[in-house]
């Protein structure tokens, strides 16, 4: 991918590109090279798969906090995608799971959850629930999640998996994203996952003081912006490079 310049000035920092670096939309790029059978493994077969993964796909590549991959190690990825795609659920890349959405690439989940730094205490609002793997992940650091997904099957799905596998602390919502969930407000961190043209107003004055947002921003070219809330407004602390599927339900502007 290409770079450019940071948007805002000091003391944003951008990261390297790392190899084969995709979000949730380059679906070709997955790799699904895997066998059908290969998704009828043994527990203990799907834990090895998650352990490969957290060693290769996060910790080398500079995923370094305990929390997080310990976090990534406990859940079932597997469980979060189709059968369809489920050989290749600890692949390097994204996967389908239907209505043009897919789950991120692994090394993009742990980024944008280390980056947030989430404590045991914190209340998290997520935009674009997918599969419900992000709000999984979430759930074990934080002491709250909400998440919202605008396409009701998705949701229902995910609200369905995420309430099987026992991720009692996350509450899934139908609804649009770019107005935020505001019963809950304020939230200490904000995670978005697919792009909008420019960061919704509504997310911004539902994030506390301080707090953190990792959220994509663009249309053909897009970056992954680390946001802290300030006096002063949103500064950057963080970008990288990636590619999401695009933010739908922009409300229309009021005249």
């Amino acid at each position: 991918m290409g770079r450019s310049r940071p948007r805002e000035q000091a003391p944003a920092r951008r990261l390297a590109a790392l190899p084969r670096l995709c979000a949730a939309a380059v679906v070709a790029a997955c790799g699904c090279h895997a066998s059908a059978g290969d998704a009828q493994k043994s527990d203990a077969e799907w834990a090895s798969a998650r352990r490969q993964m957290v060693d290769v796909q996060l910790g080398a590549r500079g995923i370094t906090s305990p929390r997080v991959l310990d976090a990534m190690l406990r859940v079932p990825r597997h469980l979060f995608v189709p059968e369809s795609a489920r050989a290749a659920a600890y692949d390097d890349g994204p996967l389908p799971i239907g209505y043009d959405q897919t789950i991120s690439q692994p090394y993009i989940v742990g980024f944008m959850t280390q980056a947030l730094d989430v404590g045991p205490g914190d209340r998290v609002l997520e935009i674009g629930t997918g599969s419900g793997y992000q709000a999984a992940v979430l759930s074990l650091l934080a002491r709250n999640v909400y998440t919202i997904e605008i396409v009701p099957p998705l949701a229902d799905r995910a609200r369905d998996t995420l309430a099987r596998l026992g991720y009692r602390n996350v509450e899934v919502r139908t609804g649009n994203g770019y107005l935020g969930w505001p019963e809950h407000a304020p939230y200490d961190r904000i995670i978005v996952t697919a792009a909008p043209d420019e960061v919704p107003p509504a997310l911004v004055a539902q994030l506390r003081m301080a707090g953190l947002m990792a959220i994509p921003v663009g249309t053909s070219w897009q970056e992954l912006k680390i946001l802290r809330r300030s006096e002063s407004g949103m500064k950057t602390l963080e970008t990288l490079p990636v590619r999401f599927v695009p933010m739908i339900g922009k409300p229309s502007p009021r005249l």
